[in-house]
């Protein structure tokens, strides 16, 4: 931990750096791979919509509490599924409570649903009319979730847009941060269809969840790179030096923030896969767990290198890259504009307040040379450079008759 803490200081001082801005290229690529990758899901596999959005059949059988198990869940998608029903094929079976299993399929005729009602009875051993009660669910709630849900995301975005250019009055911050969350909604989606994880309410909640966190992760960034670019001039870097710092000095804190949030999401969708199943805390926990992490690449690798590159463009900022990048080389070797000596160089000399050209006896044509357009600047006086212009003669002092100081012992003094 001392090592890593170390690190830490090293990166936020600059005495160790990481080119995140210089290698944007690089990240743009990786994160276009990524995001092919995900269009790809998209065109293949699609987004495995639950009932809410489709429409379908759901069933809900009464059990005892010691049969509202994992077991039981298992034991039932397995028996519906197997019937070859085509919109029963991938049942969705999740416990309710402790008296009840719920089971959703799509839309099924009455002799498909009686063959489910039939499966489900084989299974379990109830009664089919009181223990198993059946309701169809209609497309249209699930269409106004969506709805709004769209709504809701584009008055989220408008009003992030609004409150990036208010706190840092920069419209370009604001199109890096949207940028960035369009990248994480792209990947979260994506990952949903590869996995053919069920797109649930559930899910939503968890995509408009990461947008939050995506964007507080690039507002501390960019708060950064504010403090950091306030003033180039003093601070000798170029911009994309400046941002490119501002990444290093808050790496670690980004790591730190996204791995506490990781590990509980992580654990949550370990136990939703593993021994819950399918139901609304898997399809929440991976939408959170795709999203955070996304996001904390996104706000390192992309937002910032984005802004960087398009505040390259602008006019004030190539003005003062020039100026930072020549005091740079200024500075790395001083002597690298000073001239070279040369046995033709002419040779200027200063005397009677102007600057002369000082001629060879030998070369006659060098007498015409005019002299060099100098302004001479009278030596500053009183400060030890020059001594000061007498102001009267020095005269014989006074003193000079009188007993001078002795280094001989008191008994001796004034003896001859």
């Amino acid at each position: 931990m001392g090592k890593f803490s170390r690190l830490g200081h090293q990166l936020y001082t600059g005495d160790r750096s990481i080119d995140f801005v210089g290698r944007r290229r690089l990240w743009y690529a990786i994160s276009g791979l990524i995001i092919i990758f995900a269009a790809l899901g998209l065109q293949v596999r699609g987004v495995n919509l639950g009932i809410e959005f489709v429409g379908g059949s759901e069933y809900r059988v009464t059990l005892p509490a010691d049969q509202v198990n994992q077991d039981t869940a298992d034991e039932l998608q397995k028996a519906v599924g197997d019937l070859g029903i085509p919109n029963a094929d991938q049942p969705s079976v999740t416990t309710s409570g402790d008296s009840s299993v719920l089971i959703q399929v799509e839309t099924l005729t009455p002799a498909e649903s009686e063959q489910v009602v039939n499966a489900i009875v084989d299974t379990t051993g109830v009664d089919a009319a009181a223990d198993v009660s059946q309701s169809d669910i209609g497309p249209s709630w699930g269409q106004q979730v969506a709805q709004r849900s769209l709504v809701g995301l584009v008055v989220f975005l408008v009003l992030v847009t609004l409150f990036i250019w208010a706190y840092f009055r920069e419209w370009k911050m604001s199109l890096a941060a949207i940028v960035a969350l369009i990248h994480d909604l792209i990947i979260t989606i994506g990952i949903y269809a590869w996995t053919g994880f069920e797109v649930t309410p559930a899910t939503v909640t968890g995509l408009l969840t990461i947008l939050g966190f995506s964007l507080y992760d690039t507002v501390v960034v960019f708060d950064k790179v504010r403090e950091n670019t306030k003033s180039l001039r003093k601070t000798h870097k170029t911009y994309a030096e400046a941002a490119n710092l501002a990444v290093n000095q808050t790496l670690v804190r980004s790591i730190n923030t996204s791995l506490v949030a990781l590990i509980p999401v992580g654990a949550i969708l370990y136990v939703g896969v593993t021994q819950l199943g399918s139901g609304p805390l898997k399809d929440l926990a991976l939408a959170l767990f795709v999203g955070m992490a996304a996001g904390a690449y996104s706000s390192i690798f992309v937002a910032t290198p984005l802004l960087a590159q398009m505040k390259s463009a602008e006019a004030d900022i190539q003005v003062s890259d020039r100026r930072a990048k020549a005091r740079q080389r200024r500075d790395a070797d001083r002597y690298a504009s000073v001239p070279a000596f040369a046995e033709d160089m002419p040779i200027y000399s200063e005397s009677a307040g102007a600057v002369a050209l000082a001629v060879d006896d030998d070369d006659d044509e060098s007498a015409e040379a005019p002299a060099r357009p100098v302004t001479h600047r009278e030596p500053p006086t009183g400060k030890g450079r020059v001594a000061p212009q007498a102001h009267g003669e020095v005269k014989q002092s006074g003193s000079a008759n009188r007993a001078q100081p002795t280094r001989a012992p008191r008994a001796k003094r004034g003896k001859k």
